[in-house]
């Protein structure tokens, strides 16, 4: 996918901050061509369906579907998948280490089949996660190293295998459904290795609980080696990629710099971030590509895997619960809608977000009882219809501070100072003359509840047909009649976190 790097002329493409602000003004030129619309609405895992053969028909496939959702991440998927303790992580699928891994009856892929069926059911493409889920208990039984690489790497061999060439298909011939049938392979492209190795980094001795890896760094890159080189040697049309970074710069570093001086491959490298601003997201975006691109991986894609609101994970944690899908979702639906805006105009291949599965707080799209549609589902479905146009095109956001709003906060010390309005829009447009707009106006200020007003202007062009869904705290994705201009632009009253699509 061509990158379109900004940097720091980011704001002049559409992200401008200002606190606070009364009016902003998004100016789209349909002439400057920029690049594709690139797949910012990914997630990780999968929709829900009634369980293999039960009768309690509660899911939410269907709005899952209507999302259009290009990837779904596999990781963490055993916390909510029926049967998940038999599902995705390799020791889940090959229970028993020391079996004969060239045995296709040594495996159970009976549940990871469904759920995998279910995703390619609804028009989504699989990104398999090779590894474990997160262990935060006393015990470990999948953090710990792998007794022999190479071993594992031909354990996962033959789970691509099973996926992309049939391999082993019909061993559980007492559980096959005509649901799950090889009738078309599942050619899954994206195998990553591994998740967060770098979450309880040592280099002498052992972590004392690891949560991910229990090994040494230098150890993880051994076994990053060991697993690549034989995967892409297997596979050399596959991507094979990792290592689902937690953040550790350093030791991100340390990786690859590791892969660079070894000759081990990286088509993608992927790693995470948790924030409570969408700018930080973005230029880590533009970080991680520098730093790949000064050790040689140019070609190496960057996928950003997990992300969300996150303002603490201890004493602030149930506060950032809240603004996921709590009370205060609201918030965390307009952050969503930002961040995928600024991440656009970064040189970023992938975003997936974290998190889809159903049982989980950091789940912002589906509520936890009824499965239906939060606020924060409909990013990821307004994204598909920028998707759909296909191109994006300039568009430049200025703001205009009023003199009303200054003195409401003439009494705020600097460094309290609340961002009351940071506007992000993008632009894109069609083949057929379909454009659209999406604009975001997120806040991490809870205390402010101006409505400011935002002019869509698109010189050469009347917006007088132009159609506004627009989501806030009373609406969802609700049609609203712009205001009309006598100049051919439109104006929406925005709320704090909200967020809009023009179309015209």
């Amino acid at each position: 996918m061509k990158r379109i790097v900004f940097g720091v002329m980011a704001a002049a493409w559409g992200v401008f901050a200002a606190e606070p602000a009364s009016q902003a003004t998004v100016t789209v030129d349909l002439t400057r061509e920029i690049g594709p619309i690139k797949p910012m609405h990914a997630v990780n895992n999968g929709p829900s369906v009634s369980k293999p053969g039960g009768d309690q028909l509660r899911g939410n496939f269907e709005d899952y579907k209507a999302a259009r959702i290009p990837f779904a991440r596999l990781h963490d998927s055993i916390n909510c998948v029926s049967g998940g303790a038999h599902s995705v992580d390799v020791n889940a699928i090959f229970r028993d280490f020391d079996a004969d891994e060239n045995d296709p009856a040594n495996y159970d892929f009976v549940f990871t089949d469904h759920y995998l069926d279910t995703i390619r059911r609804a028009g989504t493409e699989v990104y398999f996660r090779l590894g474990q889920t997160i262990e935060h208990g006393p015990k470990k039984y999948g953090a710990l190293p792998p007794k022999d690489f190479g071993k594992w790497a031909r354990i996962c061999e033959h789970i691509i295998r099973h996926y992309n060439e049939g391999w082993g298909w019909g061993t559980d011939q007492a559980y096959t459904t005509v649901n799950v049938a090889w009738s078309n392979q599942f050619n899954i492209v994206y195998w990553e290795i591994w998740n967060e190795p770098d979450l309880d980094p040592v280099d002498v001795g052992l972590p004392k609980n690891p949560r991910c890896w229990g090994g040494t760094v230098t150890n993880f890159f051994q076994f990053y080696e060991t697993a690549a080189k034989h995967l892409k040697g297997t596979f050399p049309n596959l991507k094979i990629g990792g290592p689902a970074l937690c953040g550790n710069e350093k030791w991100g570093r340390r990786f690859i710099a590791y892969c660079r001086d070894n000759k081990v491959p990286l088509d993608f490298y992927s790693w995470h971030i948790y924030s409570r601003t969408p700018g930080a997201i973005a230029e880590r975006c533009t970080a991680w590509r520098r730093i790949l691109d000064e050790n040689g991986f140019t070609k190496t894609e960057s996928i950003l895997n997990e992300w969300n609101y996150v303002k603490g994970w201890c004493d602030d944690w149930v506060y950032s619960l809240r603004s996921e899908s709590g009370d205060n979702c609201l918030k965390g639906a307009a952050f969503i809608a930002s961040t995928m805006i600024q991440c656009q105009n970064r040189p970023l291949d992938l975003l997936m977000f974290y998190d889809a599965r159903l049982g989980t707080a950091m789940n912002n799209l589906f509520d936890l009882v009824t499965y239906w549609p939060k606020k924060g589902y409909y990013p990821f479905y307004l994204w598909s219809k920028m998707v759909d146009r296909g191109t994006q095109i300039g568009c430049a956001v200025s703001v205009q501070k009023s003199k009303e709003s200054n003195a409401n906060t003439g009494n705020v010390e600097k460094k309290d100072k609340p961002t009351a309005g940071q506007f992000a829009a993008v632009a894109a447009k069609g083949k057929d003359g379909a454009a659209a707009v999406f604009v975001a106006r997120y806040s991490d200020d809870d205390n402010t509840s101006e409505t400011d007003k935002v002019t869509i202007r698109v010189p050469g062009q009347d917006l007088s047909k132009a159609r506004c869904l627009l989501t806030d705290l009373v609406r969802t994705c609700t049609e609203v009649p712009p205001t009309r201009n006598a100049d051919g632009s439109v104006t929406i009253r925005m709320q704090p976190n909200s967020f809009a699509l023009i179309e015209f």
